[in-house]
């Protein structure tokens, strides 16, 4: 069969490719592999992985009343706590799953997308087989885009075996909650899964062989977010590593690290990187060569090496988020027709970070730390959720919103949020700084009262303020 496109991979980046070249009129067919429609995303990725969050955070409410309680209290209770069923916990994500596959499916089907179930491979650089149960069948299309994602990896000694050793893939398939979790990796998926599961009341411990996590995250949000660990019992060990994990009977497992420290744990996540799904598409037969981590090298229109293919989403690196990932599959499907819109220049400085930790971060443009190495000259308005009624509200003393202001135009360099609703807020920021807004904005206009998002207001005053007294600006 003959297409315009052919889109290899159901995730989001996968879904808006196909229904932006469907709307243009366009014969479009979609390859869905053995997850099902939504890929990882849906099945074992960012929805199960939020709505497991949901749950928890909904129970820490009401179990531990709204500002939280001390976890440290292991030794003393002597670990007779009792643990929330991981089923019930799990019932949203289950419910979530299957009302989005069948958004999804309504979707394609109303904009007549062709849905092909199983493995698609290269053949050449115009057509592709698909092979399901034993059946092949061959497609042929003008175009392609590649949107087949990632998965989780993890070194030989540290092979996930879904009784012990589990990845962000298999975590939320374990059958209870584990008394003592070790998480193996502080980047944002490892920071994750630990403040879920330790809110849940789990004890965590979080080691990274670096010497911080979140390294791509504004220094003073990342030590907010270590004082809420700490004060829920989690222990964060840097600059160590897993040696070895020696099974030691069916309740015990021990975690042995490089600085010689033996862990007791019931369970043990590896969250250490995770690497393209290309390894069975082919790419040899059309002369591309992904990187050692599965990766495709892209142009500044999502284009590969080869004309007509393009890929987007995880298996191209980063930023890896669902959020941009669809608009990188939309561009890719107008560049490869020709149809007029943004290009990717002009939304790739403003996309914003949502890190779905508890509690969570939300981000836009560069850190402290970035602008202070570049010598730009800027001041830091800040409001901490303590000093906003709907914060004492909701019951978050922890939260803080950030603005980092050019200290000559105003102009708003970058947005850094931790606390509740933080994903939400972030895009009041996001929208003034794409219109070219300065911080005035936000003095001279009302807000909602009591709402999170008048924290805008109260840092945009702080940094003005900070501004008279220095004699920097009227």
């Amino acid at each position: 069969m003959q297409f315009d496109l052919i889109v290899i991979g159901s995730g989001p980046a996968g879904q808006k490719a196909a229904l932006q070249a469907a709307k243009a009129g366009k014969k479009v067919a979609m390859i869905v592999g053995d997850l099902g429609l939504g890929g990882g995303c849906v099945h074992n990725g960012t929805l199960p992985s939020k709505s497991f969050r949901e749950s928890v955070y909904r129970f820490s409410l009401r179990s531990r009343g709204a500002l939280g309680q001390e976890m440290g209290t292991w030794e003393k209770s002597d670990q007779k706590e009792v643990l929330p069923d991981i089923k019930r916990l799990l019932s949203r994500r289950d419910r979530v799953i299957d009302i989005e596959m069948q958004v999804i499916a309504d979707q394609l089907s109303r904009n007549n997308v062709m849905v092909v179930q199983g493995m698609a491979r290269f053949l050449n650089p115009g057509e592709i087989q698909v092979e399901d149960s034993g059946k092949t069948r061959i497609l042929r299309a003008s175009k392609f885009i590649i949107a087949v994602g990632s998965r989780p990896i993890s070194p030989p000694h540290l092979k996930c075996d879904g009784k012990v050793l589990f990845d962000s893939g298999s975590i939320l398939e374990m059958d209870k909650l584990p008394r003592t979790l070790v998480v193996l990796g502080g980047g944002i998926i490892g920071c994750e899964y630990a403040s879920m599961f330790a809110m849940a009341g789990t004890r965590v411990l979080l080691i990274d062989k670096r010497h911080e996590i979140l390294a791509s995250v504004d220094r003073e949000v990342v030590n907010h977010l270590m004082d809420r660990f700490h004060f829920h019992g989690m222990e964060i060990i840097l600059e160590a590593e897993a040696k070895k994990v020696v099974k030691k009977d069916k309740k015990q497992t021990e975690v042995e690290l490089s600085n010689g420290r033996t862990i007791k744990c019931d369970a043990v996540l590896v969250a250490l990187g995770r690497r393209g799904n290309v390894d069975e598409l082919g790419l040899d037969k059309i002369g591309m060569a992904p990187n050692e981590r599965g990766l495709i090298d892209v142009n500044k229109n999502y284009e590969t090496k080869v004309p007509g293919i393009y890929a987007v989403g995880d298996v191209i690196g980063a930023p890896a988020l669902a959020s941009t990932s669809m608009e990188q599959g939309r561009l890719a499907c107008c560049h490869a027709f020709g149809i007029s819109s943004a290009t990717a220049e002009d939304v790739s400085h403003l996309y914003p970070y949502g890190i779905y930790t508890i509690p969570e971060i939300s981000m836009i443009g560069p850190t402290e730390e970035e602008l202070t190495a570049k010598g730009v000259d800027f001041v830091a308005g800040r409001a901490h959720y303590r000093e906003i009624a709907r914060g004492q509200i909701v019951g978050d003393r922890w939260g803080l919103l950030k603005l980092l202001i050019e200290t000559k135009t105003f102009k708003i360099l970058g947005v850094h949020i931790i606390g509740d609703s933080a994903a939400e807020i972030i895009h009041i920021g996001q929208a003034v700084m794409a219109h070219g807004g300065d911080v005035r904005y936000f003095i001279r206009n009302v807000f909602n009262y009591p709402t999170l998002a008048e924290a805008y207001k109260t840092a945009a005053f702080h940094a003005v303020n900070q501004l008279n007294a220095e004699g920097k600006r009227k």
